[in-house]
């Protein structure tokens, strides 16, 4: 099981978020956005911020940081690591089924994350038996696209979907992006696009965009 960060917006939480870091960080990297994502009082949820495991990334010379999978070339649709992808998303549904342990229904869950984390996000939730809440993929893309259409779950048509970019990303391409979305919406599924003028970061706007949404997938 992934080592996380926890912090509950109230006692005896009843929904879930799950967000995963991106290459390089930690889960303690998106610990203080809870606070800023102006959720009502009566939403009580449980935040879980796991940490990836370390291992060598190719694109950084080998250097051994905290990875969701590795990375090859700076192309990042090229010689994607299937195998590191596959295996961490292995790792994450253990998280959502050990939220599912706890009492918390498969459609009280939202799966989040930033760059390497959106991408792990997305593919995990793409591949769900029971629906999640929502999904929500910052600065991010669709990994192993190829294989959406035999991996897909039908009933994941249900979940709503948030992807934000910004315009001047240097890292990962604002085209991959809204490719991201092009791609769901094909899908048939629910996507909220939003665009900030922002490198490969989070702004204060698409945190309040993401409070909204929360709020709108999880409000009882």
């Amino acid at each position: 099981m992934l080592p996380t960060v926890v912090l509950q917006t109230g006692p005896n939480p009843d929904a879930t978020v799950i967000w995963l870091h991106g290459l390089g960080a930690d889960g303690h990297d998106f610990e203080p956005i809870v606070p800023e994502l102006g959720l009502p009082e009566g939403l009580h949820v449980r935040f879980v911020f796991p940490h990836a495991p370390s291992m060598p990334v190719s694109i950084n010379g080998g250097y051994v940081m905290p990875a969701w999978y590795d990375i090859k070339h700076t192309d990042i649709g090229y010689e994607q690591d299937a195998r590191g992808i596959i295996e961490s998303a292995r790792r994450i549904q253990l998280l959502i089924d050990r939220e599912e342990m706890h009492g918390i229904r498969a459609n009280r869950i939202v799966l989040a994350g930033f760059s390497q984390g959106g991408a792990m996000a997305l593919h995990v939730g793409l591949r769900q038996g029971e629906p999640l809440a929502g999904v929500v993929a910052l600065s991010s893309y669709l990994p192993l696209a190829e294989r959406l259409d035999v991996e897909v779950q039908q009933a994941t048509r249900v979940s709503k979907f948030f992807v934000g970019h910004g315009v001047h990303d240097p890292v990962v391409p604002f085209s991959l992006g809204d490719q991201t979305c092009r791609v769901l919406q094909q899908c048939g599924y629910d996507v909220q696009w939003h665009t900030y003028p922002m490198e490969h970061s989070v702004c204060r706007e698409e945190i309040v965009h993401i409070g909204r949404f929360l709020t709108q997938v999880l409000q009882a």
